[in-house]
């Protein structure tokens, strides 16, 4: 999709305020060209802060019931996005005005499209995933937005939790190589959670939590067709190929996260 001029027009009307609560959570009612303007107005600021997103969907909330960290990482973070059907449907039984979806896959090339054309370009960082992927993003990156610079990658240990030492290595790296953003690439919530947690040490304008972005861009993994992307099932082929992986995310969070949205219905029609 064409990246259109008029979204730099945005920046002066966009506001942080203008979200929906989903079960406790302010979700941005922003479609994805309204929040690439607020990203370029964190890109345009003299003050370096480290801003982050984070993708919402029916099974992270339902995570972040049991895990704390995740809950304030969510929480604490510049943007929610609508990622999922399951938030549009929460939305529309709650009489919300969220209708689209807003991916890491979509903010990201849309981001990308708009930082290429932008006079003067960008630069990047991609932490996670694997070296061997990290180098064909390299490649691809040069290929498609010639005008945004890879400023570092960096793989780090595939473990559930980092030593400090291995924690700090991660910061002073992306610091070293002083990008304008940072995407992250560790699975949920592991990623959102470091984000959070080094979200005052990292020297970044935007700090993204993508995921499997990486991998769907690098072609290291296939995405859905867009075809079940466009009836938002985009979550079934995926779980037909991965069930051992999947399962308690279709199968327990799914349907918990639709039976919370229902109460939430009926006590809203009852107040």
């Amino acid at each position: 999709m064409f990246f259109n001029e008029s979204v730099f027009k945005l920046k002066d009307v966009m506001s942080r305020k203008s979200t929906e609560m989903i079960l406790g959570y302010p979700v941005t009612l922003s479609g994805v060209e309204g929040v690439v303007a607020e990203v370029f107005s964190w890109l345009d600021s003299p003050n370096k802060t480290c801003r982050y997103f984070v993708c919402a969907n029916p099974h992270s909330l339902e995570v972040a019931r049991v895990d704390p960290l995740f809950h304030q990482a969510i929480l604490a973070s510049d943007l929610i996005l609508p990622d999922g059907i399951g938030i549009s449907l929460a939305s529309k039984l709650l009489g919300g005005q969220i209708r689209g979806r807003i991916t890491g896959s979509n903010l990201f090339y849309q981001l990308s499209a708009a930082l290429n054309q932008r006079e003067g370009g960008g630069s990047c960082f991609f932490l996670g995933s694997t070296p061997e992927v990290l180098g064909r993003l390299t490649q691809l990156m040069a290929r498609d937005y010639p005008n945004i610079t890879v400023a570092g990658v960096y793989s780090p240990p595939f473990r559930t939790e980092f030593s400090a030492e291995e924690n700090q290595k991660m910061v002073d790296v992306v610091n070293q190589a002083k990008p304008d953003l940072l995407w992250v690439g560790m699975t949920a919530p592991k990623q959102e959670k470091w984000i959070y947690h080094n979200r005052h040490q990292l020297q970044v304008s935007l700090a993204g939590p993508i995921g499997a972005v990486l991998n769907f861009y690098s072609g290291d993994r296939e995405r859905a067709s867009p075809f079940f992307r466009r009836i938002g099932l985009e979550w079934l082929p995926r779980f037909l190929k991965e069930p051992r992986r999947l399962w308690r995310r279709n199968l327990v969070s799914n349907p918990a996260f639709v039976l919370r949205v229902l109460a939430e219905r009926v006590k809203r029609v009852k107040g």
